[in-house]
């Protein structure tokens, strides 16, 4: 249960950037989530992710005894671009908009400004990237999500 949640579903195990396909199974799944239940339900899910995300990576990275931050967990990764993802679920949600499905432009740029921050590793990614423990692998995704979060945000108002 626990390699299944940390790999979502083993694509961690990709042989060809996990990372990147974790983000866009993240599109995927952040998608149904903002189609089911809006701002409120994607924030709920970011929160609860973060802090199961967590508490599995821990236990995970216990168990299989691997490196600090190994590759096929890619639950942060998921969180992470569900956080670049906020602002554009608030607008949908602020406004009532009924479909999602125009908005899929965002989505795609939070998907790339998320990895441009990800691989990119400013401070303080780099220093959650750092930390040698499950907080610091989750932590530098969720910094990461902040900043395409916010340059999101600003794309928004200038659009």
């Amino acid at each position: 249960m626990i390699r299944l949640l940390v790999t979502v579903f083993y694509v961690g195990f990709s042989p060809y950037a996990p990372g990147t396909i974790g983000s866009i199974v993240a599109i995927l799944i952040g998608y149904w989530i903002q189609v089911i239940g809006g701002f409120p339900l994607l924030m709920s899910c970011v929160i609860v992710f973060f802090f199961v995300g967590w508490a599995f990576t821990d236990r995970y990275i216990t168990q299989t005894k691997a490196s600090h931050d190994p590759q096929e967990i890619v639950i942060d990764e998921v969180v992470g671009q569900w956080v670049s993802y906020l602002p554009i679920s608030f607008y949908i949600w602020k406004d009532q908009l009924t479909t999602v499905s125009l908005d899929w432009f965002n989505w795609v740029i939070a998907l790339i400004l998320f990895r441009i921050f990800d691989i990119w590793k400013p401070w303080p990614v780099i220093w959650a990237d750092r930390k040698d423990n499950s907080l610091g692998v989750m932590l530098d995704d969720v910094f990461a999500g902040i900043y395409a979060a916010i340059t999101v945000s600003v794309l928004i108002v200038i659009t």
